[in-house]
């Protein structure tokens, strides 16, 4: 985890975004933020659900308040399959809490959070993958690219040397004697 320095994010009562790194999804940052504030509380966290959630931190319900009752990180039965989504909306109070050796959120601060009662969890309920293995990028990738074909498909490069999938960037040039294809996306490193 890389944490800003507390001074960096203002006033202690207002929420700042924590992401992991190893996620795709469209990040509906504005729908999560809005939900925080119509619901207040400490710390807001997306959660999705998976088929295979042994590979996940799982977040376990009380399904009667929707509170939060316990984090289980990556457990080796079933225990439910909404997975904690990597996206997080603590208040900067909640850095006053994280240890100098952090490792994991859902184990050193989430569970005193949620134990008072003060952890909202946001539903996601479209596109997200973990990407974390390297083996999971490709799969990233089209998976990414299909999102986009569904829900967006202007936003697909076109021509005579697009093959299939294509993202290009504008900050990308291709010359034209190239072709490109193969599920890519593209852009410009310097930009």
């Amino acid at each position: 985890w890389l944490l800003p320095r507390r001074s960096c994010l203002g006033e202690p009562d207002k929420p700042f975004f924590l992401l992991n790194s190893d996620i795709v999804c469209e990040y509906p940052l504005k729908e999560v933020l809005s939900f925080h504030q119509a619901h207040g509380g400490e710390a807001s966290i997306m959660v999705t659900k998976v088929a295979e959630p042994s590979k996940y931190g799982v977040v376990l319900l009380d399904e009667e308040s929707g509170q939060v009752k316990e984090f289980v990180e990556k457990p080796p039965v079933f225990v439910g399959n909404r997975i904690d989504a990597g996206v997080y909306l603590p208040s900067i109070d909640v850095l006053s809490r994280v240890l100098p050796r952090l490792r994991l959120l859902e184990r050193q601060v989430f569970p005193s959070i949620a134990a008072r009662e003060a952890c909202t969890l946001w539903f996601m309920l479209d596109f997200w993958m973990d990407m974390g293995q390297p083996k999971d990028y490709l799969a990233g990738l089209r998976f990414c690219l299909d999102y986009v074909k569904r829900h967006s498909p202007s936003a697909l490069a076109a021509g005579q040397y697009i093959i299939g999938k294509v993202l290009v960037d504008g900050s990308a040039k291709v010359g034209e004697e190239y072709s490109i294809g193969g599920r890519t996306w593209s852009w410009d490193r310097a930009a």
